[in-house]
């Protein structure tokens, strides 16, 4: 029997929908009789993710794919249910998120990593060789706002990568930097995949699917419609957008 990773049980997230400023001033009292809305991002959604599985995850714009990733990577308390995790996790969600302008290149590295439960010790082997991969050997001392826009993005995709977490949670950022990094990430995320690593990649990029995937998970309107074979699933995610 192989081992589960990833576990989801029961998970709901919602947000408030916040109402303008003013309103809260003048109209104390009507807000007090009107509390804020509630927006149910994801809704009763149960899963599991075995070791070394690769599961794409689709929908359209707004069905819960991101807040789902973020929820599982712990960016997000859920507000029912719980998520249980086996193995260091790297969420590569949002291009620099967790990083710092004020900071350098070496020192974001280091924190990221930190962050994800790696000593200063392991992180320190690993440096070199993600500055090789981002390219960026020549402005490790230099601040990150000195960035520009394409080599925080190959920072933040090399930092992910080259620390070797056994989850990788992925939201449609695979396309990084100009053709030949994009080549090469592309490539080192094929090779992650080999190493028997677990992914879960929300993706618009449907074609892609089948060829990456083991299974396919589904969201529609917050909810989890299925998870299994990709074709199949892509046949009832083709029968949904077709409605609309």
């Amino acid at each position: 029997m192989k081992e589960i990773v990833i576990e989801v049980n029961h998970v709901s997230k919602s947000f408030n929908l916040s109402k303008p400023s003013g309103l809260r001033d003048t109209f104390s009292t009507i807000i007090k009789k009107n509390p804020p809305r509630k927006f149910t991002a994801i809704n009763d959604v149960s899963f599991s993710v075995t070791k070394g599985e690769m599961i794409g995850i689709i929908g359209l714009n707004g069905s819960g794919k991101t807040t789902l990733l973020r929820t599982i990577s712990g960016i997000y308390k859920p507000d029912q249910g719980t998520i249980r995790l086996n193995g260091k996790i790297a969420p590569l969600l949002q291009i620099g998120a967790g990083f710092h302008e004020e900071l350098s290149a070496k020192d974001n590295i280091m924190m990221y990593g930190l962050l994800l439960g790696f000593s200063k010790k392991e992180m320190l082997v690993k440096l070199d060789k993600i500055l090789e991969f981002a390219e960026l050997e020549k402005f490790v001392g230099q601040k990150l706002k000195q960035y520009s826009a394409g080599m925080k993005s190959r920072l933040a995709f090399s930092t992910a990568l080259q620390i070797d977490p056994d989850i990788l949670l992925v939201d449609e950022i695979l396309a990084v930097g100009d053709m030949a990094f994009k080549k090469k990430s592309f490539d080192e995320f094929l090779s992650f995949k080999r190493k028997n690593k677990t992914i879960l990649y929300a993706s618009h990029s449907i074609g892609m699917m089948p060829k990456l995937c083991d299974r396919v998970l589904l969201m529609n309107q917050s909810k989890m419609v299925t998870i299994g074979e990709p074709e199949e699933v892509i046949k009832i995610y083709n029968e949904i957008t077709s409605q609309k």
